[in-house]
């Protein structure tokens, strides 16, 4: 089999997904093929998929569609499909599809170069095994050249009821600090000035880890278990990098000393997700979410106590399995009294494998669909009002490319991730921090005036 010239990469999905395709890319441009925008014109076609909902799942058995049908008359194309879908179906997927030639779960998406050798020599391949994530030293192809994606640790022990993550991106497995810094020094190097740290629980970093790991790091010094807050010191004064995000959290292990080291240290961006997925604890103990809403809003209070500015975002749930009018009305509840920045909601999807997925106490879709506009409405007037307080102030705003609907404007996010658009050329700008007077003010974005260029 022929290897492809150029290739093009779809991506569905979570932060973690467009990492592992950064990534995965980085692999194709070592391979010497290169990335085409137009996927009909591409020799090599990788779907990297998305299983947390339903709907994403069948989006992308359409596209894998129109590309199968592709092949059939040019034999030479090389389909791929990797991420959860991919984990999740395994070998079913070659007798769904049988045009294409590698099915690859998550874990093994530093291994897509050994495994593509293997479709060239004429093979199906099917890579689905547990695995141990191996330190990637593949360079990967950022989309951005101001911003950037960094993994800390993979995988997700929790057993929430509806969650299909954990049985498709394996256990938790924490990279080494010393990679990690490693890592956010050579893109420091490059001139990224913002870094998001990525886990599926970020908050976990760390208790899989031998102590023999930080025998060399003057943290701690390998006296005690090493953890995320214990990581953000390490990393914080990286050279060149002047943010430091980090996602997802979870509320079960998001202790008062990692908040208070956030407010201690300036690099570190003052915004927090911090799902709570239901505010009713019968929910939450069904969901097995291993906490109460009284103890979500005593988070929510403790961040505000450090950093009564602070930007809080969260995923919330509708329509779980059994949920009653009250219960739901318990959501509604927390996210008014919390009034969060963003809130992404999405209604119940049984997902195969998961608990829930099989109790027979499943709603309505036309349930599903009336609660969630309903919070959907919420979460704007939230939005809206929170965003009040930027009116007439001034943020900082990291410019990371130009308004794609006004080539008169720059766009990119304050501290608390809120994007902002103003007025600039992006040649000059671009990767700088902006100090921007807010002169108009929506429920999720900003419009303001340059002060001044500040060069970092």
């Amino acid at each position: 089999m022929a290897v492809p010239r150029n290739y093009h990469v779809v991506t569905f999905g979570c932060q973690m997904n467009k990492a592992d395709s950064e990534r995965m890319a980085g692999v194709l441009d070592n391979m010497g093929m290169t990335s085409v925008d137009d996927p009909n014109q591409a020799d090599l076609v990788l779907y990297n998929t998305c299983t947390i909902r339903d709907n994403a799942e069948q989006k992308v058995y359409s596209y894998l569609g129109r590309q199968a049908k592709r092949k059939q008359h040019k034999p030479d194309l090389t389909l791929v499909i990797a991420g959860c879908v991919a984990q999740q179906e395994g070998e079913k997927l070659l007798r769904r599809v049988p045009e294409l030639d590698l099915v690859m779960g998550p874990q093994h998406a530093n291994r897509l170069g050994d495994l593509l050798e293997q479709v060239f020599d004429g093979n199906q391949v099917v890579a689905t095994e547990p695995v141990h994530i191996m330190e990637d030293i593949t360079k990967p192809r950022r989309d951005s050249k101001v911003t950037a994606w960094v993994n800390v640790i993979y995988g997700c022990n929790e057993k929430c009821s509806y969650c299909v993550v954990p049985s498709v991106r394996g256990l938790e497995q924490s990279r080494y600090p010393a990679d990690i810094r490693r890592e956010m020094e050579e893109l420091g190097r490059q001139g990224y000035k913002e870094i998001t740290l990525l886990g599926q629980n970020i908050d976990a970093y760390g208790r899989d880890l031998p102590e023999v790991a930080f025998k060399n790091d003057d943290v701690n010094g390998g006296d005690k278990k090493y953890d995320f807050t214990d990581l953000l010191n390490y990393v914080h004064d990286v050279e060149g990098v002047e943010r430091i995000r980090f996602a997802t959290s979870h509320p079960r292990y998001f202790t008062e000393r990692l908040i208070k080291t956030c407010a201690e240290l300036p690099k570190v961006c003052k915004h927090f997700h911090v799902p709570f997925q239901s505010g009713d604890n019968e929910l939450l103990k069904d969901m097995r979410r291993g906490y109460t809403r009284e103890q979500y809003f005593h988070i929510i209070d403790t961040i505000r106590r450090y950093m009564p500015d602070a930007a809080i975002s969260a995923d919330a749930i509708v329509g779980f399995p059994g949920e009653t009018e009250e219960q739901f009305l318990q959501t509604m509840d927390v996210t008014e009294r919390v009034g969060f920045d963003m809130l992404n909601t999405a209604a119940y999807s049984p997902r195969p494998g998961t608990p829930a997925a099989v109790w027979e106490n499943q709603l309505d879709e036309e349930t599903k669909g009336d609660r969630l506009q309903r919070l959907n409405h919420l979460v704007s007037q939230c939005a809206a009002e929170r965003s009040q307080r930027y009116a007439g102030r001034i943020e900082s705003v990291l410019v990371e490319d130009q308004n794609p609907k006004d080539p008169n404007q720059v766009m990119g996010r304050t501290d608390g991730n809120r994007l902002t658009f103003f007025e600039g050329d992006i040649n000059e700008l671009k990767g700088k921090i902006v100090p921007v007077e807010i002169t108009e003010i929506r429920p999720f974005s900003l419009t303001g005036k340059a002060l001044a260029a500040v060069t970092v």
